[in-house]
């Protein structure tokens, strides 16, 4: 008995005094960190090997896209986007290229879209008056309640209206996922969902060639036109696009007034999972809460920063540079992302639904302009 009674004790022992031979010393633990390190600076070594593909791709457009506006005087973006377009095949069946040309149009677009604070102040935005905030707020829900009006008389129902309108109404594809990620789930969500994005990204590239051609003609001033051109494109890197192809303070309006869209994200995705909030709970699907983009606050940030003057002109020009390249990049990226063959694939009913949405979002805001 006492001979197993030792025996079952021993594997205790020895792991005891294992235990004890095997504690981390300080050069083992320094080892341990050289490890992790190494590992680290692997793993982003990876992750910059599938970005450069894509990358390389998108500056190359934005340096093709520069030399060509410098030289034959067209816009730069409207000649990134085009150049993008013609390179629609680098982002096919999700290549090489694919991972990097997902980063330009997104991350690169949120740094240069947060890299333009630093050409706005106060003082500018302070200008823009309480009569273009009321534009935006009324427009945006007023949009909302019009998708969904139409919808449910074409007979789409009305979570499709509430996801089209609130996309068309507030920022474009980012919305749409944020909307439907809050709304009730069946078997046509995620179908909705791709022609919404796949529809509201043409429609931005389109409005981005075709709203500023418009305002020339229609005589708008560099404020007023940037108040059309923020409150009524789609995506935040049209509205740059088409707003700084006629001006600097038609881009500085248009994306004060874009960012002001964007942000209403959060009090409609609040309000609408409030009211959905009985039918997730029934379906069991998670709640999701939707953050204000980190892009936004460092813009305002750097707003904020270039407001009190400490800002020298020489760094400001240095940061205007940077962000433009990132822009021009991101749209170039966006234009081989951009497959106008999937829009029609979708069919006419949902598209024609998102058409007359936008449609309806310009003609109220360019009554607004002109009555307010």
């Amino acid at each position: 008995m006492n001979t197993n009674t030792n025996k079952e004790n021993m594997p205790t022992d020895n792991a005891s005094n294992r235990v004890e031979k095997e504690l981390p010393t300080g050069e083992l633990i320094r080892e341990a960190e050289r490890r992790g390190f190494r590992c680290r600076a692997k793993t982003a070594k990876h992750k910059i090997d599938s970005l450069f593909p894509g990358v390389l791709a998108s500056v190359t457009v934005a340096a093709a896209a520069t030399f060509l506006s410098d030289h034959y005087g067209a816009p730069t973006m409207l000649f990134a986007l085009l150049i993008g377009m013609a390179f629609r095949f680098l982002s096919e069946d999700e290549g090489k290229a694919f991972p990097g040309i997902q980063f330009a149009s997104r991350t690169m677009l949120r740094i240069g879209v947060a890299l333009l604070g630093m050409r706005i102040t106060v003082n500018q935005i302070q200008s823009l008056g309480i009569k273009a905030v009321s534009i935006v707020i009324c427009s945006v829900l007023l949009t909302i309640l019009f998708g969904l009006f139409l919808s449910k008389s074409m007979g789409r129902g009305k979570r499709f209206g509430i996801l089209t309108g609130g996309s068309v109404a507030i920022c474009g594809a980012s919305a749409a996922l944020a909307v439907a990620a809050i709304l009730p789930k069946d078997e046509y969500s995620e179908r909705n969902t791709i022609v919404t994005v796949i529809s509201v990204t043409a429609l931005s590239t389109l409005a981005m060639i075709l709203y500023p051609i418009i305002a020339v003609q229609l005589g708008l001033d560099p404020q007023a036109a940037g108040v059309f051109l923020g409150g009524t494109i789609h995506d935040v890197a049209q509205v740059v696009g088409a707003g700084y192809s006629m001006s600097d303070k038609t881009g500085d309006t248009a994306t004060v007034i874009k960012l002001l869209r964007v942000s209403m994200l959060v009090p409609a995705v609040f309000s609408l999972s409030l009211i959905f909030h009985s039918r997730r709970a029934m379906e069991g699907s998670d709640t999701k809460s939707f953050l204000l983009p980190p892009f936004i606050i460092f813009f305002v940030l750097l707003v904020g920063i270039n407001s009190t003057g400490i800002v020298s002109e020489q760094l400001r020009t240095v940061v205007g540079d940077i962000s433009r390249w990132c822009l021009v990049a991101a749209i170039g990226a966006l234009g081989m992302k951009t497959s106008l063959k999937s829009l029609f694939e979708a069919g006419w009913q949902p598209v024609s639904i998102i058409v007359a949405e936008t449609i309806f979002l310009a003609v109220l805001v360019l009554a607004a302009i002109h009555w307010v």
